[in-house]
């Protein structure tokens, strides 16, 4: 996932503390059905990987993930599986 993750610790240049900034929420669905929730902090990593797997998925499924951040921005990818 393409996110900065701030943890609201860190300074800039001119010393003031940068706001904490970073997705809290990850959902996975399969068909709409959700399969998995994370809740995340300050302590994942800028641009985090995240590897699950899901049972019971066949072809033509649709598998999606959604992030939300602690600003409300939200992203969804979703992929068919082959």
């Amino acid at each position: 996932m393409s996110h900065e993750m701030e943890t609201g610790l860190r300074k800039d240049a001119a010393g003031k503390t940068v706001p904490a900034w970073h997705i809290q929420e990850v959902v996975a669905s399969l068909n709409g059905k959700q399969v998995f929730s994370a809740e995340w902090g300050t302590a994942v990593s800028k641009n985090p990987y995240l590897q699950f797997i899901i049972k019971g998925g066949k072809a033509g499924d649709k598998v999606s993930v959604t992030w939300r951040d602690t600003k409300g921005e939200q992203r969804t990818d979703e992929a068919t599986v082959n």
